[in-house]
């Protein structure tokens, strides 16, 4: 199973190389991830925004186990999401691993992996 995991996460990382010509970090997918939650096309986000968009991805992502909801837009077309479900305490090392399921989850179900 772990190795499944990890040519899945490997994938991932080859399909942003190939469309961005950068190796993303975790930190990079969740940006892209909350850019495309957000849907609006825009150029420039300012710091906060960026973070923000980083945010929205991680809502997004663990809504999937239940975690988040989305509550609504606002009238900017920012997505706000509500907690539902306190998250699991877990050392750094098993955050890392269960974000990355949870992207793996994301890239599969939204068919964004070939």
């Amino acid at each position: 199973m772990q190795s499944e995991m990890v040519a899945k996460w490997q994938a991932i990382i080859q399909k942003i190389q190939q469309d961005f010509n950068k190796t993303p970090d975790v930190n990079a997918i969740l940006f892209l991830i909350g850019m495309r939650e957000f849907g609006l096309p825009r150029e420039k986000f300012t710091k906060e925004e960026k973070v923000e968009l980083m945010h929205i991805a991680v809502c997004r992502l663990l809504s999937s186990s239940g975690y988040y909801e989305l509550e609504g837009i606002d009238k900017d077309g920012w997505p706000h999401w509500k907690s539902i479900k306190k998250l699991p305490f877990i050392d750094v090392f098993q955050q890392e691993t269960f974000l990355r399921q949870h992207i793996i989850d994301y890239f599969e179900t939204e068919g964004l992996l070939e």
